[in-house]
């Protein structure tokens, strides 16, 4: 299961009791942020969410709205006396920013900090359960999509049947991976007899900033839950273009080309004091669509 927190749902002028871009995201044992705007560990602060259990920290792009957050939580993490390593992923100036006001306030950190420049399309971490890869988007700086994806469960051991056929424990792990079972009488004990399937892996699209970019489909195919900005309104379409923005009908495109799950839309322009028409708009091409909302868990 994947579970993404909205933090901040705005675009760059924080309004109407909404915040810039962030969201905490966590699967099993990871906890991940996602963009650090203004605020941020604010939100964290009134959602209750423990700043100390991120580990990896992703950041789109280097327009104020997505990382002017990020020295305070770094100062925060510090002062906690925080010792657990963190991982940056971000454009690689953002690298020469923090160590500047770090070198003006004469801080130092009780921790490893490791900075991973975002470059090219890769994937930027993995492990047995889990892994994150990014994308390029089409912004007015460079900007990366993040792509966050469970890898596939093993499947569950039913507990009296393999009591049942005397399997030994040592025998388990081959067991979760799809194997059967011989016996010592040389029996073929089917796996599907000593255990049941798991939930399938689940997966999570970051369209961050972007005009609309009918590639990035390509990239977020079949994703289960995919957050995609929608800065404005469709009558207002060239200037999401000029500014290398999308409109909500824009978003909700790229969600019916890619043929996902379900559809967040999010960054949404000040200008707006309600956020209604966005969702009616895109669900007249996507109708699994709604409004991402700052405080609201949603799972992949």
């Amino acid at each position: 299961m994947i579970a993404v927190t909205i933090l901040g749902n705005n675009s760059a002028v924080p309004s109407h009791n909404r915040h810039p871009s962030a969201q905490f995201l966590q699967s099993g044992e990871h906890h991940f942020l996602i963009d650090c705007g203004e605020g941020t560990q604010m939100q964290m602060n009134l959602y209750k969410m423990k700043k100390s259990r991120i580990t990896h920290i992703f950041i789109s792009h280097l327009h104020g709205d997505h990382y002017f957050g990020l020295i305070g939580l770094i100062n925060s993490l510090t002062l906690n006396n925080r010792l657990n390593d963190l991982h940056i992923y971000a454009p690689e100036k953002l690298k020469s920013i923090i160590q500047i006001q770090m070198d003006v306030a004469g801080s130092g950190l009780p921790f490893q900090l490791y900075f991973h420049p975002l470059e090219k399309e890769e994937i930027l971490f993995e492990d047995k359960k889990f892994s994150v890869e990014c994308f390029a988007v089409n912004h007015r700086i460079e900007c990366w999509g993040f792509l966050f994806r469970e890898k596939k469960n093993p499947r569950k051991i039913i507990v009296d049947e393999v009591k049942k056929y005397k399997v030994p424990k040592s025998f388990y792990e081959n067991l979760h991976q799809g194997e059967d079972f011989v016996n010592e009488e040389n029996e073929v004990i089917k796996n599907e007899l000593l255990t049941i399937a798991s939930e399938p892996p689940k997966s999570y699209a970051y369209c961050a900033d972007t005009a609309f970019h009918e590639p990035i489909a390509e990239k977020i195919k079949g994703v289960d839950l995919v957050y995609h900005e929608s800065t404005y309104l469709s009558d207002l379409e060239k200037k999401a273009s000029d500014r290398f923005h999308s409109t909500a009908k824009q978003a909700a495109t790229i969600a019916k080309k890619a043929g996902v799950k379900k559809l967040l839309l999010g960054h949404f322009s000040s200008m707006y004091d309600t956020l209604e028409k966005f969702k009616e708009e895109a669900c007249e091409i996507f109708p699994n669509t709604e409004i991402a909302e700052e405080g609201t868990c949603y799972l992949a």
